[in-house]
């Protein structure tokens, strides 16, 4: 992996964009974008942006889980099956 083939001016993208759409799809690696030697914005392929994205709405989770339980927001498990039979038996019994 060479650094230097992933950092490009946006002369480069402009008049290179088949080739560089086509080495981020093949190596999955972004391109950064830079303008006036300025990095301006990050060329990448479909499928790395989702896993990315899903990682961080993960994380994100994860932040939330923590934070409830220092806050003492959460239910232990007993009580959390309880709870759920408890509604599966009230719906059940409204079927009937």
């Amino acid at each position: 992996m060479n650094l230097q083939d992933d950092i490009q001016p946006i002369s480069y993208l402009k008049s290179h964009t088949a080739h560089l759409l086509q080495q981020v799809n093949e190596t999955h690696r972004p391109i950064i974008i830079t303008q006036n030697g300025t990095v301006r914005g990050v060329l990448q392929d479909p499928e790395s942006y989702e896993s990315m994205k899903n990682a961080f709405l993960m994380l994100n989770l994860i932040a939330q889980g923590e934070t409830d339980i220092r806050t003492g927001r959460h239910s232990d498990q007993d009580e959390v099956f309880r709870r759920i039979r408890s509604r599966l038996e009230s719906r059940k019994a409204q079927a009937t």
